[in-house]
């Protein structure tokens, strides 16, 4: 028997690797790419940048390079972007590269490994190389975001430019020029050393900072001050699609500039010697919100000023991405920081760079009244019952998510609640929110986050030099404030999985979940700017106006007779779709033993599904908790 064994296994060995027995080996990666140095540059980078052409959405970029000497040199376009926390350098828009020294041209080959290096070869006697090449901006959403409107500009250094491998791009000069059309206004974070006419020539400042510093630009250009006789400037640049959507009013403006106070008060301390607020009202560009140490880039609705009361849910955009100032650009984690934009990201403590941001972000904007408390309470509500309903907690934690960046690049997941996605923005908040009530319980009021926020990133006042971290400066951090197992406490709530949903903070903030069978105003207002009717707590759907299924809760009525995103209801109860029918279905079935009848178009396909849900309408709301005290209430009290 054994030797039977033997030859069949002999034979079944020949068969897969031929009669030589020869097996393919791999081929040895051959890359010389420069390590970075924290050394200086020989010379500056000079860069312009021409943004004119309208028609077509080009800009054409022109580029020096200082070169050391003669020999090999690898020239490195952006890949990694700070905010992004990913590789997401759109490498794949820049087209017509020309690389010249001299008067002559040079020959390029792309790196076959690191695609975003180039490798030529700089003659004898050549002081410097010049690229020119286009960046050819999306002109439509399948392309990318759009960045370049009639109207509009959203100018990223980064996708225009390169620079040299084997030095931190924070010693490497460059002086940036932007060409902009004929009588557009423009914000930017950096200091202007001429202005010809719509030649814009800025002051000399490291790479580093130059990709930190984009440009807002547009034919509708306004400048708010909100600091006006300030330590330091904090501008709101304001570019839209039409003129009347930059009428603000002096009371929205007041509010703004709370939230300067109100920021000033919590951290006390300022990491920037300006701070430029860019905010793009408009539908025509695409949207964004991005951190910078001295800026932030914000897209909004068209009508942030001119619907302000309907628009409650889009103000919470600008206190976020200001309070990364402190958190994210001047205090970052330690594996997060890169010494340029070729080093791969880690993106481990995003809980405490994007979660507390998130959990600060929404107690400035209460604080400086750009939302009111009750609607802050209403957008807690909501949070808290979708972490709630978040499923996926059972087998992924939000640790994990802090690679999502890297792992799915912010695509649309199908099955949101069981994968979960970057959840460490508000779950995260969640887990502030329970360390904020905890302190102000262990010390009866007298102490809670603000005292973490003001020793964790109100040192070095005026330093915007960045201060990296790990989990133990947190910990001892939060041990200052009042001592505790923090350690423990983090680690189960962020590496935890099966735990339920971090909402211990509302209850010892004085106040519970509960659903309701009508949404909260901030909710009503909140799906009808993101255009859906959100049955999430009830059948398990979140759909399109049109009846298209958006979301399907993992394991609910919906899931379980088999619905799919992009899937469509057309009907309800015999009756043509609408939310208004669908809400009566829901409410008639309530208590019954019924079940609620769509019929339901996927692909060519149409049939008839039974929903066994009697539990009626539900959604969150928070609701005190008598004679308890109002810990939520006051955190939420401007300082």
């Amino acid at each position: 028997m054994i030797r039977t064994l033997f030859i069949a296994t002999s034979a079944l060995i020949l068969a897969f690797s031929g009669p030589t027995l020869a097996q393919p080996q791999p081929v040895a990666f051959d890359s010389a790419i420069p390590v970075a140095r924290d050394v200086p540059y020989p010379g500056t980078m000079k860069l312009v940048v021409d943004a004119t052409d309208l028609d077509r959405r080009i800009m054409t970029v022109k580029q020096t390079i200082p070169v050391a000497g003669p020999g090999p040199m690898v020239l490195l376009y952006p890949e990694w972007l700070p905010g992004k926390h990913a590789a997401r350098g759109e490498l794949e828009k820049v087209a017509g590269l020309k690389i010249t020294a001299g008067g002559k041209t040079l020959t390029w080959r792309r790196d076959p490994v690191e695609v975003y290096a180039l490798h030529i070869d700089v003659p004898a006697g050549a002081k410097q190389v010049e690229l020119s090449f286009q960046f050819l901006s999306a002109t439509a959403a399948d392309q990318g975001r759009i960045v370049m409107t009639r109207e509009t500009l959203n100018l990223q250094w980064n996708s225009t430019a390169f620079y040299p491998a084997g030095w931190f791009t924070r010693r490497i000069p460059v002086e940036a020029t932007a060409i902009l059309p004929e009588g557009w206004g423009y914000g930017v974070a950096l200091d202007v050393a001429s202005d010809k006419g719509d030649v814009h020539t800025f002051k000399t400042v490291s790479f580093e900072t130059l990709v930190d510093s984009p440009m807002f630009a547009g034919r509708y250009y306004r400048q708010f001050d909100l600091d006006p006789g300030g330590r330091s400037p904090v501008k709101l640049n304001v570019v839209a699609d039409r003129p009347e959507l930059l009428e603000a009013s002096d009371e929205q403006i007041a509010r703004h500039r709370a939230l300067v106070v109100q920021a000033d008060r919590l951290f006390g301390a300022r990491h920037y010697d300006r701070y430029d607020f860019l905010l793009a009202l408009t539908d025509r560009m695409g949207g964004i919100g991005l951190e910078h140490h001295r800026s932030s880039e914000n897209g909004s609705d068209p009508e942030y000023f001119t619907s302000w009361d309907r628009l409650s849910d889009k103000r919470g955009l600008l206190p976020h991405e200001y309070t990364h100032s402190w958190n994210g650009k001047f205090r970052r984690g330690a594996d997060l920081w890169t010494p340029d934009y070729a080093t791969p990201m880690r993106d481990s403590l995003m809980w405490v760079y994007e979660g507390q941001t998130q959990f600060w972000g929404v107690i400035l904007a209460a604080r400086s009244g750009l939302v009111s408390r009750d609607q802050t309470l209403e957008n807690l509500a909501m949070t808290a019952a979708t972490y709630e309903a978040r499923v996926g907690r059972q087998w992924r934690d939000i640790a994990d998510t802090t690679n999502d960046p890297i792992i799915s690049a912010r695509k649309p997941k199908g099955w949101l609640s069981w994968q979960r996605n970057e959840d460490y923005y508000a779950d995260g908040l969640l887990v502030w929110l329970d360390a904020d009530s905890l302190i102000r319980e262990r010390t009866d009021g007298k102490k809670s986050l603000d005292d973490f926020a003001k020793a964790f990133f109100g040192v070095e006042d005026g330093s915007y030099v960045p201060r990296t971290y790990v989990f133990e400066d947190v910990v001892a951090t939060l041990n200052g404030v009042t001592p505790y197992d923090w350690a423990t406490f983090l680690k189960d709530r962020i590496e935890g999985r099966g735990r339920p949903a971090p909402l211990d903070g509302f209850a010892r903030g004085g106040w519970k979940l509960v659903y309701a069978e009508t949404p909260t105003a901030y909710q009503k207002a909140a799906d009808t700017a993101a255009k859906r009717h959100d049955f999430t707590y009830s059948v398990g759907l979140n759909l399109k106006p049109t009846g298209e299924i958006q979301q399907v809760q993992w394991d609910g009525p919906a899931f379980k007779q088999g619905l799919v995103v992009g899937a469509t209801v057309v009907a309800v109860d015999g009756e043509a779709y609408s939310d208004t029918r669908l809400k009566g279905a829901i409410t008639r079935a309530k208590g019954g033993k019924k079940p609620i009848q769509l019929i339901v178009k996927d692909g060519e396909r149409y049939r008839i599904v039974d929903l066994a849900w009697n539990g009626g309408l539900r959604y969150p709301k928070l609701e005190r908790i008598e004679g308890t005290p109002d810990r939520l209430g006051d955190l939420l009290s401007a300082r």
